[in-house]
């Protein structure tokens, strides 16, 4: 049950990554999923590549408060965090 909930959160962070990140979001979306995604890449404890990616989601949510991420990479991150939600879901 744990994994198809964290699989529906990637999901959703995927569509906002690939969709909402260049537009103007709430702060307060950002912050929570930065936080969100900080604390799922320690369930990995770094040992695979899933981990890295949320780690790497994570930094980028905070990131985007201050700064325009690339939509290139924008659109990368939400493409493996999405396929990873998916793959989770099955």
């Amino acid at each position: 049950m744990l994994m198809k909930i964290l699989g529906i959160i990637d999901i959703i962070a995927g569509i906002i990554f690939v969709f909402g990140l260049q537009q103007y979001l709430f702060h307060w979306i950002l912050i929570l999923g930065g936080i969100v995604f900080l604390i799922k890449s320690t369930v990995g404890m770094y040992k695979d590549f899933a981990s890295w990616v949320d780690l790497s989601g994570g930094l980028i949510f905070f990131l985007a408060i201050f700064v325009s991420v690339p939509s290139w990479v924008s659109l990368a991150l939400g493409i493996f965090i999405g396929q990873k939600g998916i793959y989770s879901l099955f």
